[in-house]
Order: C-alpha cells, then sequence, then structure tokens
C-alpha cells in the first residue's frame, strides 16, 4: 500500500531558490544572517542580499551565462553563501565539492559536471590548482587572497547590473551536489530551484513543529558542500531569518565554545557529534542551556545515545530521514511526549512512501520491512550524465528507490533498519549493523562502533564489530553483552578492537572501508 504525508499538501512558489530567500529575509535587513563562529565577523541580512546581487552581476559580466557551473571548494564560512547565492541569481548551477577530496577526486568532479569556475580558500589553493589543471575551469576565485588566484571579493566590486535571467524553476538545476546513491562512485544529483524551494516549505509545512524559526541561533558545523548543511542548515534557516553560526570543521572545544559563547538554540546534527555530547566529560564544562532541540540525521541514532544527550543537556532530540536525491528532508519525527527517539517519524507533507519488498519489489503493509520508496516534489531530476543510473534509482512510476530498509508502525511513524547492501546474511537471516551498533553504543566502556558483515565458510557472513573502548572489556565481554539482548541469529561472533572508525565528513560510517579491509585480511 502507499502511505501519503498525514499533514495537508503545502502550495510551493513558481520561483527561483534565491529569489524566494531575498523576498523571504526583506524585512530582517539589520540582522545578523551569517556569523563566522571563531572570529565573529558577521553579515547581516542587508549586506548578504547586497552581496549576492553584486556577485551575480560581476559572473554575469564576465560572461558567466545561464547553465554555467561553478564549483566551490571550501570548509565552511559565512562568505560561502553569498557565492551559492550570487551563482544561483546569476542562472548558474553550484557543484558544492567536499574540502576533503584530493586534487584527483575534484578534478573528476570538475570535468563531470563541466565547471567553468572554481572557487577556494588559500589553504586549497595547491589542489584545486592541480584539479583545475586536469579539468576545463577557466578561472580559479579564492576567499580572502592568494596568488595564482582571484580574490573572490573582486566579485563584490561591480555596478550591481545585469540582464534580467528568466527561470523555469520546475526544470532549471540550482546545485550539482555529488553522492554514491544507493551504490557506486559520486553522480552528479541535479536538484532544480523548484526541488529545494518545495523541500524548505514540506517542512514548514508540519503543522505539529518547526525546524527554526526567526529567533533561532543555529550552529552550522555540518559541511554547506553536504545536501544536510547546505539545505537544512544554510538555506532552511536563512529562509525563516535565523542566525547561522558557521565553523569550519569539528573541533570539539571550538564547537563547545560557539556553541556556549553565541548561545545556539538549535543544532543539526550527526550521531557521531551525538556521541560525544552525550559521552565526552569535556562537555560538561560548557553552558549549552540555550539548546533547545537537536536534530541528528545523515545516518542511523541510537535510542540510548538520544536518551543520554537529552538527558544530560536538558533539550529535545529527534531524528530527521532523507537524501541528496531528495533535497534532502522526506522525514522528521515531531518532538512529542513520549518520545519516540528510534523514529524518524511521519513523511514530510506532499510526500508519498511505498515499503517495498527487497526480493519482489510488492508494496508492504504496516510493520513490515522493506526498502523505503519515495514520491514528491523534492525528488531530483536525475543523475548528471548517467541515464543508467536514474533508470536504477527512479522507476518509471517515479518511485525514487532510497536503498534504505525501514518500515511504518500503526502510529504512521517510520523507522530506518539499514542499508538493503548492508544487511548481514547470517544463515540466511538479515542482520541489521545500524542496530548492533545503537545498542553497542549504550555499553559504558564503549565509545563507538561499527559493524559489519564478516565472510565466514559455515555461516555465509556474520556479524564483527570494530570497538572503540573508553575503558578496559574484553571481545568476550562484550559478545555476551550482546547475545543477552538479541536474537540468535543478530549475535556479535567477532570483535576487533581499533583506536577509530572511518566516517565520512558527513558522519557516516565508512563501512566499505572496513569490508574492504576485512576481506584482504582474510584473504
Amino acid at each position: 500500500m502507499i502511505f501519503k504525508s498525514p499533514y495537508p499538501d503545502v502550495e510551493i512558489p513558481n520561483v527561483s531558490l534565491t529569489e524566494f530567500l531575498l523576498e523571504r529575509t526583506a524585512p530582517f535587513a539589520d540582522k545578523a544572517a551569517l556569523v563566522d563562529g571563531p572570529s565573529g565577523r558577521t553579515i547581516t541580512y542587508g549586506q548578504l542580499g547586497g552581496a549576492i546581487r553584486l556577485v551575480a552581476a560581476s559572473l554575469s559580466q564576465r560572461g558567466f551565462a545561464k547553465g554555467d557551473v561553478f564549483a566551490i571548494y571550501s570548509p565552511n564560512i559565512p562568505e560561502y553563501a553569498i557565492a551559492f547565492h550570487g551563482v544561483s541569481l546569476a542562472g548558474g548551477i553550484v557543484t558544492t565539492a567536499n574540502p576533503l577530496y584530493t586534487a584527483d577526486e575534484l578534478a573528476h568532479q570538475l570535468n563531470d559536471s563541466n565547471a567553468k569556475y572554481l572557487l577556494t580558500i588559500p589553504m586549497f589553493l595547491d589542489k584545486a590548482q592541480e584539479a583545475a589543471a586536469k579539468s576545463g575551469v577557466e578561472e580559479i576565485f579564492v576567499f580572502g587572497e592568494a596568488e595564482g588566484a582571484t580574490p573572490f571579493a573582486s566579485l563584490l566590486r561591480s555596478d550591481g547590473k545585469m540582464a534580467p535571467v528568466t527561470f523555469n524553476p520546475a526544470e532549471d538545476l540550482v546545485v550539482l551536489p555529488y553522492s554514491s546513491g544507493t551504490t557506486g562512485l559520486p553522480k552528479g544529483v541535479m536538484l532544480t530551484h523548484r526541488n529545494i524551494v518545495a523541500n524548505i516549505v514540506q517542512v514548514e509545512g508540519m503543522t505539529d513543529f518547526d525546524l527554526v524559526t526567526e529567533e533561532d541561533v543555529v550552529i552550522g558545523v555540518l559541511p554547506f558542500f553536504h545536501i544536510y548543511g547546505m539545505v537544512v542548515i544554510m538555506n532552511m534557516t536563512l529562509a525563516r531569518g535565523a542566525t547561522v553560526v558557521t565553523i569550519p570543521r569539528f573541533d570539539p572545544a571550538q564547537f563547545l565554545e560557539v556553541m556556549q559563547k553565541y548561545k545556539v538554540t538549535r543544532a543539526n546534527l550527526v550521531p557521531p557529534i551525538l556521541v560525544f555530547l552525550a559521552k565526552h566529560p569535556v562537555v560538561g564544562q560548557f553552558d549549552l542551556s540555550a539548546l533547545k532541540t537537536l536534530n541528528s540525521g545523515a545516518a542511523p541514532l541510537g535510542t540510548e545515545v538520544a536518551e543520554e544527550v537529552a538527558a544530560r543537556i536538558g533539550c529535545a532530540v529527534y531524528q530527521g530521514y532523507g537524501m541528496t536525491e531528495t533535497s534532502p528532508v522526506t522525514h522528521i519525527c515531531p518532538v512529542k511526549t513520549p518520545m519516540k527517539y528510534a523514529s524518524v517519524g511521519p513523511a514530510v507533507p506532499n510526500m508519498e512512501i511505498m515499503v517495498a519488498d527487497t526480493a519482489t519489489g510488492e508494496a508492504l503493509r504496516v510493520n513490515e520491512r522493506g526498502e523505503i520508496c519515495m514520491r514528491g516534489p523534492n525528488i531530483m531530476k536525475g543523475y548528471l550524465n548517467n541515464p543508467e543510473a536514474t533508470a536504477a534509482t527512479i522507476d518509471s512510476e517515479g518511485w525514487l528507490h532510497s536503498g534504505d530498509v525501514g518500515y511504518i508502525d500503526e502510529d504512521g511513524d517510520f523507522f530506518i533498519v539499514d542499508r538493503v547492501k548492508e544487511l548481514i546474511k547470517y544463515k540466511g537471516f538479515q542482520v541489521a549493523p545500524a542496530e548492533l551498533e545503537a545498542l553497542l553504543l549504550g555499553h559504558p566502556a564503549i565509545a563507538d562502533v561499527a559493524v559489519i558483515p564478516s565472510p565466514d565458510d559455515e555461516a555465509g557472513e556474520v556479524p564483527k564489530a570494530f570497538i572503540v573502548a573508553k575503558q578496559e572489556i574484553d571481545a568476550e565481554e562484550i559478545q555476551e553483552w550482546v547475545a543477552a539482548q538479541v536474537s540468535p541469529h543478530k549475535k556479535i561472533r567477532r570483535v576487533e578492537f581499533v583506536t577509530e572508525i572511518p566516517k565520512s565528513i558527513s558522519g557516516k560510517i565508512l563501512r566499505r572501508v572496513l569490508v574492504e579491509q576485512e576481506r584482504a585480511k582474510l584473504g
């Protein structure tokens, strides 16, 4: 059966993303829009709007035309939003690159997206130049100043004159983030102006919940190159007239200092940071009492960690769900009593969800587990230059197949269990790594954990836990502790102690890295 959002549909404005943003924020001219956390440098909404228009005009005067691609290869700073929306207003497409990319990885994205310009910071200039030399990039811009690059500030020195750009919001792309999708190498996700505008108003259409209000101060620690930071933190926050305080990367002491100094009221984070907030002793040295809500996304969050954070900080903790391909938010769990910490909540307005049997594709019912499939106005246009991958992800009926396994309960709340491709097959039984990880994080001696399928001659695969211990404990004790709480097929059969768990910059466990290491080790 098909499950619809419990919220009434919302009307989606037929405007470009930046027009939507500038119209919304006009009343907040003197208010702080973006603050650089470490330095305190502040950009007001009035300054933001003026700078966006100047950058758009400068780019237009340089011959940057509608549909041209502008790459941003930078950590979070306030000027990121100026560059992003300056390109958008000029009719261009922003492709956002991971600041941790090597020159070759960056060159791949520049070539695949056909980027005309590249913007970076002085620290990354060498890699940017190496990548640009292997691509068709015509000019490199830099925040600040560095030899061999054009200062981004030069784009702010213009007369502001440009020919009007005509947008078709439902067809014109605004951003090309790169995602592996359900599998494979990173692909350009084609998101239109309508996709992003739709997702903002969809989230606003949740009648019993506010993700952000104009009174809020929001921490911008998750990277803006990633869809979560780009839309949920940067664009949704600015569209509501709130203040974003940026941090270039997650540094525990700096993160806590900025949270305390600016009295951050709302935080959109990933599970590894919640584990830090729940368990690290240094957290107790800072005043985080201004924090009202904490949203976790990008990876599953265990109930125990959520409860620990909520109790320790005294704020509401909830989960959301989405994908780069869905612009990104499809589900949010409203703050309520009692709280379902493990749930990602109902679908946002204008969304349809189907839970499909992973073997047959048949639509399942309440409390039956299958692949989450979605339809709505926030679904991507497709993968750039990759019709095969697009067809494999979006079927002929318009359903986007997420690659995630989940179910809906009798209250209409969804739960994400795991990835289709990451399920462990133990003697034919399916075991969800995220379920075991959430359980293990509740053990007082465990600081972090990842669970993967380890090849086994008899069982096919067995669950293996990679554990970062915070106090002395042996493998046998952990295995017995888990065995007492799970079905026999879910028992941890192997344990390896490590100093850290490999993760992406967005906080997702890189299980494939551990899987590859395990296979190499076992031959």
